[in-house]
Formats: structure tokens, C-alpha cells, sequence
């Protein structure tokens, strides 16, 4: 037995929290029983482990798809939005010193059948078809409200209650059409159903704002993506917390979580048990306080080709709002390339993730699989959206998946807020780094963001 950790974790989705940790002074010790970074959020390299860890023998399909280890497949697709909480934390903590990122050149949206960009310039938004010419002008006056919105000046509000009025009424109140709204709540708003229409505006404002301050960031899109792949997240978080003296221990078997008095005292593997304060786990390492609340298809495709109808971007995002393809929740499409170090030259990995609704996935899927034809390989994997349970009769859910950012229990739309990465009884020291990083939700000033206005060159309200 031995006295190894104040902070105990284990999977690599929690990275992040031990570079944090580890920054504030916590001695941590991460404990993995993976042999690579990121758990479900890894990027698998060489192709060859990809389908091994699909039960299948690599054929003769992987001779025409270059070297393995040109690879770097992603299990759980994601896009960051450019000015998101998740980006905040990687400059404020200095980890985009280990990382590269190029800026994601099409975000689209599905309608009749067809795909369109969502325009990211002026000239794109006057030629547009997705909206007619009324259309966009009273869609434009919306945003033009949207981008001078402050939840702390009453001023803004123009006779709404931010906390009370739905986002249902606010469309009512700009007249906007069926179409629009679909294009607002699942492109911009990024939410994956239509729950949010009866729920307070200023959650689905906020979204919109920062999908507008990402996009004008940068341009194309509101959307970065690493070089090399998604696992360059958690392996950058965990060079921070060997920089600050935590321990990281690859292929290591967790056979036990100790508990006396009915604490969590310790973590045993390979006969030792590593004594700890607090311990911190991703939910399949508790399979026994775990409930199964849905599934989450992904499909992983590998083309020849970039997507059709997407001006032959080498990375896009294709959302397919639920109304389009009578679904209760949207279809997302994640298309990267060899031109982000994660595929072989000429070659193109697209995702297709989405909540399965029925007991027929494969033809819940198949709108978004139509659109990527033809299709070299296809890897295919279910996965649970589950819930932890602590004797309570209302469990929090978790957010599990991945499409945008992608998704939350099927797609991680947004990126994780610092602001609730830190449970009550986390200490946190005045002006720490830990300290400023949980403060990041209120805070702008850190990075010194611009806030773009309704006048201001870039925003949506210009586009319209």
C-alpha cells in the first residue's frame, strides 16, 4: 500500500482536470489502463489499431490508404468553436504551445434534400438561397438584437425578459419563418432538438452571440480544429501536469476502487493500492452507479473525395436539423483531411454521429451516408449515453458524445465550461491560475476578446 495522490484519475478524458490540478499545487497521479492519451476522446493511430479496435482484419482496403501512421482517426468527433470556454482554457493555461490548429473552411446546414453553406461573408449571405429576400431582412434585424443583447444592461432587452420570455416568442416577435428558425436553433444555436423553444431566450442568445464572435474571428467558420487530431487536447493537458510534477501511469488495470466507511480511499491495480483524498473517473470505471439513458451512433468514413456541394472543402461541419428528416434530434457530419494531419494524402475521414431513435440506426443515418457516397470504408460503432447515480432519484446526466464540437449525450456541442469543471469542494486559491480558469465564464478581459456589436465588421448582422 502506498500513499501516492492527492488527486486520483483515471482515463484520459480527464487530462484536463489533472493539468488544472496539477498547476494549483494538487500532487495528482493518473492512472490509465489504455496505452494512449484521451480514453474515448483519443485519436487512434496507426490505421491498423483503428480496425483492430473494430474486431476486424485489416484487408487488402489498407493498401490503398497509404502508411498507418499518416492516420489519426478520431473516436468521438468534436469541433471548438474559436471563441468558446474550451479555447479560453487553452490559451489562458499556455497548452496551444504543444498545439497546432487550423481554422474549419465550411459550416453547412441540410434543407430539402440539399446542402448550404452558412454564410460566413456578405457577398455569400446576399446569394444565399436559404432564406428569401423579406426573409433575411427580418432575419437580419434579429440578429442585429442578438449582437446588441447585454444580459446586464435592461436597455437591450426591447421589452423581453431574458429569464422568462421563450426563444418561441422571440421569433414571434421578428417574424421569422419555419426554415429560419431551424437554420437559427441547430446552425447557430447549435442545440441538437427543439426542447429549447420553450425555454428562456438568453441561453439560446448567448449561443448565437458566440457562434457570431467565433466566426468573425477567423472567417471561414466559427470552428478550430488540432493538427494531428482531437488527442492532442488531452496530451497537451498532460504534459502541463508533468511540467507541475504529476504522475502518469499508460496501461495500467484498475481492478478495484477501495472505499472504507463508505469513502473512496484509493484506487488498487496490479495488487497496490494507491491511497488518495479525492478521485476522479470517467463512468466506465463505475459501471455498477451507471444507467443507460440512450445509444449514440457514429459512423467513421473514409473517402477519396471531399464532400459533395461544399465548394470541395478540405473540413466542413454538414448539420441535419431534426424537422428536415422527421427525426427528434439532428444528424451531424464531421469531415476532416490530410490536410489536418489526420489521413493519408488525398484522403478525407467523414463521422456521422447522431442519438439513435429507433431500433434501425443504420437507416436512421442514412441521409447524411447519401450525401458521402461513394464511401471507401465505413467503421461503425454504438455507443451508451448513460447517467451516473448516487441514491438520487433525479441523476445527472452526462454529457457522453461528441458531434460538434459536436455533442451532448450524442453530440458534445459545446465545449466543456470551466465554470462547472469544478465541483464545490474543489479549493481554489486567490488569483491562482485555477482560480482565474474557473472565473473564464465571466471574465472576458483575460484574453482581452473583442465584443463584436451589431455594427461591427465580421459579425452576422452584417452578413444580412
Amino acid at each position: 500500500t502506498s500513499a501516492l495522490a492527492t488527486w486520483h484519475m483515471q482515463g484520459t478524458g480527464e487530462c484536463i482536470l489533472s493539468g488544472i490540478m496539477s498547476v494549483n499545487g494538487k500532487k495528482v497521479l493518473h492512472m490509465d489502463r489504455n496505452s494512449y492519451y484521451g480514453g474515448e476522446s483519443a485519436s487512434i493511430t496507426p490505421l491498423e489499431d483503428l480496425y483492430k479496435r473494430w474486431h476486424r482484419v485489416p484487408g487488402p482496403i489498407l493498401e490503398s490508404m497509404g502508411r498507418g501512421r499518416d492516420w489519426n482517426v478520431d473516436l468521438i468527433p468534436k469541433f471548438l468553436m474559436a471563441c468558446g470556454q474550451l479555447v479560453k482554457m487553452l490559451l489562458y493555461t499556455e497548452v496551444t504551445r504543444y498545439l497546432d490548429f487550423k481554422v474549419i473552411e465550411g459550416s453547412f446546414v441540410y434543407k430539402g434534400g440539399k446542402i448550404y453553406k452558412v454564410p460566413s461573408t456578405e457577398a455569400e449571405a446576399l446569394a444565399s438561397s436559404l432564406m428569401g429576400l423579406f426573409e433575411k431582412r427580418r432575419f437580419r434585424k434579429f440578429l442585429v438584437y442578438v449582437a446588441n443583447f447585454d444580459e446586464n444592461d435592461a436597455r437591450t432587452f426591447e421589452g423581453v425578459d431574458p429569464k422568462r420570455t421563450t426563444m418561441r416568442d422571440i421569433y414571434k416577435k421578428f417574424d421569422l419563418g419555419q426554415d429560419v428558425i431551424d437554420f437559427t436553433g441547430h446552425a447557430l444555436a447549435l442545440y441538437r432538438t427543439d426542447d429549447y423553444l420553450d425555454q428562456p431566450c438568453q441561453e439560446t442568445i448567448n449561443r448565437i452571440k458566440l457562434y457570431s464572435e467565433s466566426l468573425a474571428r477567423y472567417g471561414k467558420s466559427p470552428y478550430l480544429y488540432p493538427l494531428y487530431g482531437l488527442g492532442e487536447l488531452p496530451q497537451g493537458f498532460a504534459r502541463l501536469s508533468a511540467i507541475y510534477g504529476g504522475t502518469y501511469m499508460l496501461n495500467k488495470p484498475i481492478e478495484e476502487i477501495v472505499i472504507e466507511n463508505g469513502k473512496v480511499v484509493g484506487v488498487k491495480s496490479e495488487g497496490e493500492i494507491a491511497r488518495c483524498k479525492q478521485l476522479i473517473c470517467d463512468p466506465s470505471y463505475i459501471p455498477d452507479r451507471v444507467k443507460k439513458v440512450g445509444e449514440v451512433i457514429r459512423v467513421i468514413c473514409i473517402l477519396n473525395h471531399p464532400i459533395k456541394n461544399t465548394n470541395d472543402a478540405n473540413s466542413c461541419q454538414i448539420i441535419i436539423p431534426q424537422n428536415q428528416v422527421n427525426r427528434k434530434s439532428d444528424i451531424y457530419i464531421c469531415m476532416i483531411s490530410s490536410a489536418h494531419n489526420v489521413a493519408a494524402q488525398g484522403k478525407y475521414i467523414a463521422i456521422v454521429s447522431t442519438t439513435v431513435e429507433t431500433s434501425e440506426p443504420d437507416k436512421e443515418i442514412k441521409p447524411a451516408m447519401d450525401l458521402l457516397e461513394p464511401i471507401d470504408a465505413v467503421l461503425q460503432a454504438t455507443s451508451a449515453a448513460s447517467c451516473l447515480q448516487f441514491g438520487s432519484s433525479n441523476p445527472t446526466r452526462l454529457q457522453v458524445d461528441s458531434a460538434f464540437r459536436p455533442s451532448k449525450v450524442g453530440k458534445m456541442r459545446t465545449p466543456i465550461s470551466p465554470v462547472t469543471l469544478f465541483p464545490p469542494w474543489v479549493s481554489l486559491k486567490p488569483d491562482s491560475p485555477i482560480e482565474h480558469i474557473h472565473r473564464l465564464g465571466v471574465i472576458n478581459h483575460i484574453l482581452q476578446l473583442n465584443t463584436f456589436t451589431g455594427k461591427s465588421s465580421g459579425s452576422l448582422a452584417t452578413l444580412f
